[in-house]
C-alpha cells in the first residue's frame, strides 16, 4: 500500500494542477468577459448611432412632410387661380364671341334697305326690323330674325352669321322651303319672301349652295355689301 506521504504528494500533485487549469479558465474567461463587454459597448455605440440615425430620419420626414404640405397649398391655390382665369377666359372668348356675332348684324342691317331699293326697286320701307323675337301663330316655337324689311308686297327675310357653317345654311334653306315664316307673320301671308343670307365674306361653295336654293347671298364687295349671286337678281320692269 501507498504510503501517507506518497498520497500527500499526490494530493499536492493534483492540487497544483486543478490551481493551473482553474487559473487558466479563469484567465480565459476574464478574457471572453473583457471581448463581451467590448463588443457589447460596440453594440451600444451602434444602437446610440442608430438612434441618432432614427431621428435625423424623422426630422427629415417631418420636413418632408411640412414640403409636401406647402406644395399641396400652393397647387390647391394655383388651381384656384387657374381656374378663376381660365372662368375668367372663357367668359371673356364667350363675350368676345357674341360681340363677334352683333357686330357682323351691325353691319349687315343698315345695309338692307340699300339692297332692297337698288336690287329689289324698293322705294320707300312698309317695316323695318333687327333682332326681332316672334312665336309663331300657334304660340308653340319662339325664334329670332335678325332682319325684317317689307316694301312693295315684298318681304326681305334676312339670316345673318359670322360664321357661314353648313348647318346654318341647311337650316335657314329648310326653313325658307318650309314656309314656316308666315306661320310667325301671318299679316304678310300672300306677299314674295326675299330670302337673304349675309355674312362678311361668303366662299364661291358657299355661294353655289344658296343659289342652288333659290337664296341670295350677301357679302363684303370692295368697300361695301353686295349681292353675290346676281343671277338671281330679279329682272326690273
Amino acid at each position: 500500500m501507498p504510503t501517507v506521504e506518497a498520497r500527500v504528494d499526490t494530493l499536492e500533485s493534483l492540487l497544483g494542477q486543478f490551481i493551473v487549469h482553474t487559473d487558466t479558465a479563469l484567465r480565459r474567461l476574464e478574457r471572453e468577459m473583457r471581448e463581451f463587454k467590448d463588443e457589447m459597448r460596440a453594440f451600444k455605440d451602434e444602437m446610440r448611432e442608430f438612434k441618432d440615425e432614427m431621428r435625423e430620419f424623422k426630422d427629415e420626414m417631418r420636413e418632408f412632410k411640412d414640403e409636401m404640405r406647402e406644395f399641396k397649398d400652393e397647387m390647391r391655390e394655383f388651381k384656384d387661380t387657374t381656374g378663376k382665369i381660365l372662368s375668367g377666359q372663357s367668359k371673356r372668348w364667350g363675350e368676345i364671341a357674341n360681340k363677334m356675332g352683333t357686330l357682323v348684324e351691325d353691319i349687315v342691317a343698315p345695309n338692307i334697305p340699300r339692297i332692297a331699293r337698288e336690287v329689289f326697286g324698293c322705294k320707300e320701307m312698309d317695316f323695318f326690323a333687327v333682332r326681332i323675337e316672334k312665336r309663331d301663330k300657334k304660340g308653340n316655337v319662339t325664334r329670332e330674325f335678325d332682319v325684317i324689311a317689307v316694301c312693295d308686297k315684298k318681304v326681305l327675310l334676312n339670316e345673318t352669321k359670322s360664321t357661314p357653317r353648313q348647318s346654318y345654311l341647311e337650316e335657314f334653306a329648310e326653313f325658307v322651303k318650309s314656309g314656316k315664316f308666315f306661320s310667325f307673320f301671318p299679316e304678310y301671308k300672300g306677299m314674295k319672301l326675299v330670302p337673304i343670307f349675309s355674312s362678311l365674306y361668303l366662299s364661291d361653295s358657299v355661294v353655289e349652295y344658296l343659289s342652288k336654293n333659290k337664296i341670295y347671298a350677301m357679302a363684303m364687295k370692295g368697300d361695301t355689301m353686295d349681292i353675290l349671286n346676281p343671277q338671281l337678281k330679279p329682272q326690273r320692269k
